[in-house]
């Protein structure tokens, strides 16, 4: 683990605006990135994570935009995911000031691409986006019963999510930004389970996601493994505040930034 926590609000951007729902459906509007990334810096965010969520080529300049916009208002690490496909993607998001990039499909479906933007970027630039959820009865077909899921959770891919994450940190993946379908949204608390079993196999960083609901929840979190602990409903919607998390983190004996 590094050294000091982060505390990382992630903006889900839909056509130039954020929205949050339960399980990446129904949607609905929860404001300006622009101004939320802002609002988020002032309150002492150690990062920021920005993701495209309908990353079809439409909105791709809008979201270019953004975060050119976004990176002139804030002095922190911003990561941007969504319809990365290939290394000029990457370059494109850093030259208009993102300092990190996700991908999730696109590497799936072509695993040398983690590579390749590794090789030409460096790994630190490169975040493994992995949206896993657990396999139920007779249907498990993974080893760890938990199963790596593309379109906001609704596809099955049959890959096994701590073999996937493994893979990954061979392939050059600087960090891994593990998001748990079954708990996204939910604000019932991280997938604790998940989070060991993936730090039991790799050594990068690990970035919690999906669940939060209180500040109490993120500590446990962290003493199951995790780096990183991400949230957005529960901060766009003012229920927690950066501050507060980072109070809840201390008292548990945690350091953070």
């Amino acid at each position: 683990m590094s050294l000091a926590v982060r505390v990382i609000p992630c903006l889900d951007v839909d056509a130039g605006r954020v929205v949050k729902g339960v399980h990446f459906e129904n949607l609905r509007d929860a404001g300006d990135p622009v101004e939320l990334a802002a609002e988020y810096y002032r309150q002492g965010a150690d990062e920021l994570t920005f993701l495209d969520v309908t990353a079809s080529s439409s909105h791709r300049q809008t979201m270019v935009d953004v975060v050119s916009r976004t990176a002139e208002q804030i002095f922190i690490p911003l990561t941007v995911g969504g319809g990365v496909r290939a290394p000029e993607d990457v370059d494109s998001l850093l030259r208009c000031g993102a300092d990190k990039v996700g991908v999730n499909t696109a590497a799936i479906n072509d695993p040398t691409l983690i590579g390749r933007v590794a090789e030409r970027f460096g790994n630190q630039v490169l975040v493994l986006s992995v949206d896993a959820r657990r396999e139920q009865g007779e249907r498990q077909h993974t080893q760890s019963g938990f199963e790596v899921t593309t379109m906001g959770g609704r596809k099955s891919t049959g890959i096994d999510a701590i073999w996937w994450v493994k893979r990954a940190q061979e392939l050059g993946a600087g960090e891994i930004l593990l998001n748990s379908m079954d708990a996204d949204g939910t604000q019932q608390g991280f997938d604790l389970e998940m989070i060991k079993a993936v730090r039991k196999e790799v050594k990068i960083p690990i970035i919690a996601s999906g669940g939060a609901g209180k500040a109490a929840d993120f500590p446990p979190a962290i003493e199951a493994g995790a780096d990183a602990v991400l949230a957005a409903s529960i901060f766009h919607y003012g229920k927690v505040t950066i501050g507060e998390v980072k109070d809840a983190i201390k008292a548990a004996g945690y350091t953070v930034r």
